[in-house]
Formats: structure tokens, sequence, C-alpha cells
């Protein structure tokens, strides 16, 4: 669903760079020897994390993913969209919507009282249309933000070359972490039996990738972790060959990525590519939230298991049924997710968008939230 190439987006955001301190734009691919495009993105005075990393088919896909990370990181830190202090009573008194996500919420915060007043931004809804206001520390992504009520995440944090196809991005990313979470309390069995054959998708750029792993004796199992919703999840897991597996492996030998698209190759490569990216991160030791006690960890046995995984038999078709966007929020609107609130976060003047998704009804990634699960995970965990 872009609009633009890759190499014509680059070339529409590059002026910006200087002005969100982006000072440099690093090829890594070269750090390891599989060959899959990853390139990362420097933001030194950055109020998150410095290191913005991009994976893609080529060279110019993984430069303008890093690039966009950056500058979309860099916007939500101090978004040009205007907040407006109320309490939720007074913005429903008015005939408001105003939400106050408390599955957000960070570790130790109680619930914002009706009657407290607070710094709100305003969204959309996209499955009513109406303008939707939700707490601004549960959108931004400011570290230096003190005693934050709100679990601060790049979840659902997207950019592109429209508001729309930031939307997109911004929406999959959140079903995607749905899906991995609803998947990871599976029984282990049912995991394991997810396992697919990457060759089943029949796409030329997947096989191309496995080539280059399969060719560095490395292994990687691929899993569909699609859920109930239907919209193609896939996770997949990459490290040495079982034969090389020591007993002894660390929890950075074998890395997992994730992705979800309507077209079901394209969310697989989503996956094979950041367990690339992933695998670069510990290489390159570049990214700053990741810790020396990380790579003294021990590998989980879970894990283990996942790379070891057989694959089934599965067929994929490479079409999708959803015609565009909208269909996909009405989708989900059928499905009962709702609202999904889009809060856009950059000004009409820049040749680009950025959107923060809020989807209330979807399950969050792991982090430090006074909620882990929401109710689509305990509902599954109750079905198991």
């Amino acid at each position: 669903m872009r609009v633009r190439s890759a190499a014509e987006t680059f070339g529409r955001v590059s002026p910006y760079l200087q002005a969100y301190g982006i000072t440099r734009v690093a090829r890594h691919t070269g750090l390891d020897r599989i060959g899959i495009p990853v390139w990362c993105a420097y933001t030194p005075n950055a109020k998150s994390i410095v290191v913005a990393q991009g994976k893609g088919v080529t060279d110019e896909d993984a430069r303008i993913s890093a690039v966009m990370e950056a500058i979309e990181r860099a916007v939500a830190c101090d978004p040009t969209l205007s907040r407006e202090q109320a309490s939720q009573a007074e913005l429903s008194a008015r005939g408001d919507a105003a939400l106050a996500l408390n599955g957000l919420l960070a570790a130790g915060k109680e619930p914002l009282p009706a009657d407290e007043a607070c710094d709100w931004m305003a969204g959309v809804d996209l499955v009513t249309g109406r303008k939707t206001y939700v707490p601004a520390e549960a959108v931004l992504l400011d570290r230096t933000i003190e005693d934050s009520r709100y679990w601060q995440s790049s979840d659902g944090l997207a950019s592109g070359n429209t508001a729309e196809e930031a939307m997109f991005h911004a929406l999959m990313e959140r079903v995607e972490r749905d899906a991995y979470a609803l998947f990871q309390i599976m029984p282990q069995p049912a995991r394991l039996a997810r396992c697919v054959d990457p060759k089943c998708l029949g796409n030329a750029d997947l096989d191309g990738m496995i080539a280059q792993i399969s060719a560095c004796d490395l292994q990687l199992t691929l899993f569909d972790m699609t859920s109930d919703l239907g919209l193609p999840c896939f996770a997949a897991y990459l490290g040495p060959s079982p034969r090389h597996l020591s007993a002894h492996a660390r929890y950075v030998d074998v890395t997992h990525g994730a992705g979800a698209h309507p077209l079901a190759a394209r969310a697989a490569l989503r996956a094979v590519s950041e367990a690339a990216q992933s695998r670069l991160t510990f290489i390159s030791g570049a990214r700053d939230d990741v810790f020396p006690d990380t790579y003294r960890r021990a590998l989980p046995e879970s894990t283990r298991l996942a790379l070891a995984a057989a694959p089934q038999p599965r067929s994929y078709e490479d079409t999708t049924p959803f015609a565009d966007f909208a269909a996909i929020v009405a989708h989900l609107a059928a499905c009962r997710i709702g609202p999904i609130i889009a809060v856009t976060l950059s000004g009409p003047h820049l040749p680009f968008a950025v959107v923060k998704m809020i989807v209330p009804g979807l399950e969050n990634p792991e982090g430090l939230r006074r909620q882990r699960h929401g109710l689509r995970a305990l509902q599954a965990a109750l079905r198991t």
C-alpha cells in the first residue's frame, strides 16, 4: 500500500533529516554474513532511543525503513498536534468522546479520575469517524517525562508518504502485536504445530532470503500466528543449524521477527527480514536499549524448540480479500475491534505523515504496564 517508491520517498524526506536531529544513515548489512539489507539512522539527542533500524529486500527499502523510523520517533517526542488540558468529565459534558485508556497505564499507576485534568490529544475513530480524545502521555514517546502515568511505547507508531499509508503501517503493527501476544499464550504443542515451510508461500523474494540464510549454515523456522481476525501474521526464528546450536546457547544466538500484512507472503517477508535485523542488532551492539546482561542470558528452552520445529504442510493464496485500507478497518470493526483511533502527530505541510494508532481492543506487547493482558488474551487462555 505504498504510494511511492523507496527511492522517491527518501528524496522527499532527506531535506528534513537535520531538522529532526538525524545525523547519520548507515548500512549495517556487511556486519553479518547473511546479506539481507539492514540500515540504521542515528539521532544523538533523541528523547527515546538514539538508533533506529530498517530492513528490506533491497538497500533502498532498508534505508528508507530506518530513516522513517527515526523520523516517526522524533515527531512522537515533540508532535505538532496541539494539546488540550481538561478532565474526562469536562470533555464528555460538552459531547466529546474521551478515553482514559486504563489498559495503557504504567506499572504502579492508578487510573485517571474522571474529574482530574490532564493533557489530551484529539484523534479520529476510524470506525465511526468521530473525534476522540486520548491522554497525551499515552501518545508521546518522550523518555524524559518523569513519572508518566501511561506506558510509553512505539507500538502503533508509524509513518508514511500519506496519512492513510501511515495509518496502514500503524494498524498492521497493532494487529501483529495482538497476534503475537495470543500466539505466546498458546500451549507449546499448538505453537509448534503452526510451523510452515516458507516455500509454500511461493514468493521469490522470500525464497531468496531463505537461500541466503541457508548458505550461511543458519536455520530459519517460520510460524503462521494469524489470529481469529484473519489478517496474515507470521513469526520467524533465526539461529544456528541444529548441529551448531550449543547446549549453552545464549539468548542472542537465536533472533526473532514478526510481521503482518494483508498478503501472506509480505507478512512472512517482514518477519524474516526483522529476524535478520534483530541478529544485526546484537552483532553491532548499536542499540542503546540493549544492555550487557542481554548477552549473558541463556537461550530459553521455548526458543530452542521453536528453532527446531518441523514445518507442517500448508497452502496460501497470493491475493487478499481486502481491497484497500477502509476494507481492513471495516473487517476489524465487524470482528468487534473498536474503537480504532488514529492520532496524526505531524503537520500537513510535511511531505510525510506520522500517526499513532490506539486500538484498546487489541493486545499489547510486553512492557511495564499495570495490566499485562487484555480481554482477548484472557478469553484465549480460558479456551486452552
